[in-house]
């Protein structure tokens, strides 16, 4: 059977992408923070993990390699946004929004390296528009997936030879938190709490998308109608992507 391991597990759309896997047939290994409500069984094992720690990720990473066959698809999917203008942030928060969003997958990439290049497997990275585009009150969070996206597309190159396939998912707004849930003072949140979100997608319609973007092969996955808008306008007209995008967020 197998394994996939999805960071954010028990998030929204970490939880869509597990179910849309276990109906095809794998086994999902969940980390995150906070996995109490999600339950062990055959196909599914949650681990507590804040990757942000090396040893929680080190003991989450022993864990998994000593319970699965092989490890096939690593899924990068934890992350937080940040939602304010960069006058009311500071070094502290936009530290966090990298730590979490970039440093973690990167950690996380290189403990499961030798397992995806033995099995020939996958990476597969969820970014965001704001990995490619620029997007209002958005700096240090677009800063983080421009880096992830940096990253991932530059080790992809890299891992060609090994035989192992690097993908990058990008979403517009998935509606895995709506409601601003769980906002803190410094303006971070869990992914999909937006307020100002537009033509916003289900968690299982993301997951969707993601998978047959991976089926396909696509190195670049956009997910969405405004995505697929976003990734085409922002290389035909960056300029002319800037001024819609300032008009329907900023304006709203």
């Amino acid at each position: 059977m197998k394994t996939a391991v999805i960071s954010g597990g028990a998030g929204g759309l970490g939880q869509a992408l597990s179910a849309a896997l276990q109906a095809r047939g794998w086994r999902v290994v969940l980390l995150d923070l906070d996995v109490s409500g999600l339950s062990t069984t055959p196909s599914q094992l949650p681990i507590t993990c804040d990757l942000t720690k090396k040893d929680q990720l080190a003991k989450a990473v022993e864990e998994t390699i000593a319970t699965s066959e092989t490890i096939d698809l690593v899924i990068y999917n934890a992350g937080i946004t940040q939602i304010c203008g960069f006058d009311q942030s500071d070094d502290a928060s936009h530290r966090k929004v990298f730590e979490i969003n970039y440093f973690a997958a990167v950690a996380m990439a290189r403990a499961f390296l030798s397992e995806i290049r033995a099995s020939k497997g996958t990476h597969l990275a969820i970014s965001s528009v704001a990995g490619f585009a620029p997007l209002y009150h958005r700096t240090a969070y677009a800063a983080s997936k421009h880096a992830l996206e940096g990253f991932f597309k530059s080790l992809r190159s890299e891992e060609k030879p090994h035989g192992v396939q690097v993908h990058l998912a990008a979403p517009s707004f998935v509606s895995t938190n709506p409601g601003n849930a769980d906002r803190q003072a410094d303006g971070t949140a869990r992914p999909g709490s937006a307020a100002d979100g537009m033509d916003e997608m289900s968690p299982a319609d993301a997951a969707a998308t993601i998978l047959r973007g991976l089926d396909k092969s696509q190195p670049t996955i956009p997910v969405g109608r405004v995505a697929r808008l976003a990734w085409w306008l922002n290389r035909l007209s960056p300029r002319l992507y800037q001024h819609l995008m300032e008009r329907n967020i900023r304006g709203q």
